[in-house]
């Protein structure tokens, strides 16, 4: 079965803020027993293929069924990690955190609606190539000591995922002099509590915890994850709060999508946890593929 639908597509293989490959046209879907294409030419005629592998879950729909997010975190994983390496797109500085030295990963467990991340996220199986954890630190290391800045992290993807190759590469940044910012949805440490103990060990790691939402309802409709799994990132909180880690907790509190009620059960459920510190409040950035994940649940934030 054959269809078609205009999309128009900003991909930025990798590097927030870099210049973009436009993809624009009308898109040709062929749906089969087993997976959905669709292709287009971008603005250089080069043709794109991407592939929707049944039961694995791209960018959300309105047809979209609520999934567990353990689940799709160990899927993620098979198709992500081999060993102790791990797929990645890129690597390169920025100037977020003041200057930073950043390896561009694939996978994450959930499908937020508002994500700024490429195509990547979405059809894991066929972008980047797999690096082992040296070669990770050598350009994290390089990058850095290039740009003269003095931390590193993984971004793009949830970082948790595959744990040995996150702790080889934590292991290898622990003897330098460099700052480790994690920056995580907290599915998994919220759901494994050995997890948050094997981090306690590097002293120069500092975590970002993401939360998306303050309710089961608001967690199942802009990550996709089922609403029973919302707790998990409060868990984590509540594992890296008992385990001592530095950490910090930020939040898309964005009113066009979290109300003004959410948001005060989400910072009154981290208070009741303990956690009375900073809240780094997040806004939606109009990149390109929010703009799409957004429009194919029925979002539309900006004119």
């Amino acid at each position: 079965m054959f269809r078609k639908e205009y999309i128009h597509i900003a991909y930025n293989r990798g590097k927030k803020g870099s210049q973009h490959t436009h993809i624009r046209g009308w898109f040709s879907f062929f749906n089969s027993d087993f997976l959905v294409l669709f292709s287009c030419f971008d603005n250089k005629g080069q043709r794109y293929y991407f592939k929707f592998v049944e039961d694995y879950p791209s960018f959300l729909t309105l047809d979209s069924k609520p999934f567990d997010p353990l689940e799709l975190a160990r899927q993620t994983e098979e198709i992500v990690g081999k060993g102790d390496s791990r797929k990645y797109t890129d690597f390169y500085c920025t100037g977020v955190y003041g200057g930073i030295s950043t390896g561009y990963s694939i996978g994450c467990c959930l499908r937020c609606v508002f994500c700024w991340v490429d195509w990547s996220r979405d059809f894991p199986a066929q972008t980047g190539k797999f690096f082992s954890p040296q070669e990770v630190f050598h350009h994290l290391n390089h990058n850095a000591r290039q740009a003269r800045v003095k931390k590193f992290r993984i971004s793009g993807g949830e970082p948790t995922l595959c744990p040995e190759h996150l702790i080889s590469v934590l292991d290898l940044i622990k003897e330098t002099p460099f700052l480790f910012i994690l920056e995580t949805n907290g599915i998994t440490l919220g759901g494994d509590l050995n997890y948050v103990d094997k981090l306690k060990k590097y002293k120069n790691i500092h975590i970002r915890l993401s939360l998306k939402a303050g309710s089961p309802e608001g967690f199942e409709s802009r990550t996709g994850g089922r609403g029973e799994f919302y707790e998990l990132p409060f868990e984590a909180v509540k594992h890296l709060k008992k385990a001592g880690i530095n950490f910090h907790v930020a939040a898309m509190t964005d009113p066009r999508l979290m109300s003004r009620t959410e948001r005060k059960m989400m910072l009154a459920k981290l208070k009741s946890i303990g956690y009375q510190d900073y809240v780094e409040e997040e806004q939606c950035d109009p990149y390109q593929t929010a703009v799409v994940r957004l429009e194919k649940v029925g979002l539309k934030l900006w004119n």
